[in-house]
């Protein structure tokens, strides 16, 4: 309830800042120190208690070891293991619920938050009063977040086929922050999505945060 809130308030003033862009567009400074706020706040709403994992590329002998390394099973250990499979059964579903809301409710903010930029830049470009160059800045706006909101969806659904079934991916100018649903991370895995990023999103390796939730 406390993460809801504070995500909320989050959105809420992102859609003030946005509705005051729309009378203060035409100030260049303005403009820009508006579009900092805005991303700054992109880059914090929804993150919530994620645990990052890494920021730097993963060794590529380290990820050969993981890749070459078999499986081993103890068969003394095995009724052991059964036994705390089915003792965990309903906290695991629990909170696989959980976490798909929180990965739901993320997107849907961020999206909403896309929307509303969108929606600025577009009144921008509509506006009679508005000079050439205010609507060039805002087409290369448009286009950027149109873009991007590709990129992500790209990405999202690639990490779908990886097996990451809940993850979601905040962008802030060059820094990128994906959060996964898991407990942990293995090396490969961690190499698998920073391969994903960085390939469709452009984006250099130390800039992909990657955290689990």
């Amino acid at each position: 309830m406390k993460l809801l809130k504070k995500n909320q308030v989050i959105i809420y003033t992102i859609a003030v800042l946005l509705m005051v862009a729309g009378y203060l567009n035409y100030s260049t400074n303005t403009g820009e120190a508006l579009e900092a706020s805005i991303n700054e706040m992109a880059n914090t709403a929804n993150i919530g208690d994620a645990r990052l994992v890494s920021t730097e590329p993963v060794d590529e002998n380290t990820v050969n070891e993981v890749q070459n390394t078999t499986n081993v099973t103890n068969t003394s250990n095995t009724n052991t293991i059964a036994e705390n499979t089915a003792n965990n059964t309903i906290a695991q579903t629990n909170a696989t619920v959980s976490d798909d809301d929180y990965f739901a409710k993320s997107k849907l903010e961020r999206d909403s938050m896309y929307s509303q930029m969108l929606e600025t830049y577009e009144n921008v470009l509509n506006s009679d009063n508005s000079l050439e160059t205010q609507k060039q800045s805002a087409t290369e706006e448009i286009t950027k977040i149109n873009n991007t909101k590709n990129s992500i969806m790209v990405c999202e659904n690639l990490l779908k086929t990886k097996g990451f079934d809940n993850s979601v991916i905040f962008v802030n100018g060059d820094s990128i922050s994906v959060i996964i649903g898991a407990e942990q991370l293995t090396q490969e895995e961690i190499a698998q999505i920073q391969n994903i990023i960085s390939r469709e999103m452009k984006a250099d390796i130390q800039n992909i945060h990657i955290s689990t939730k």
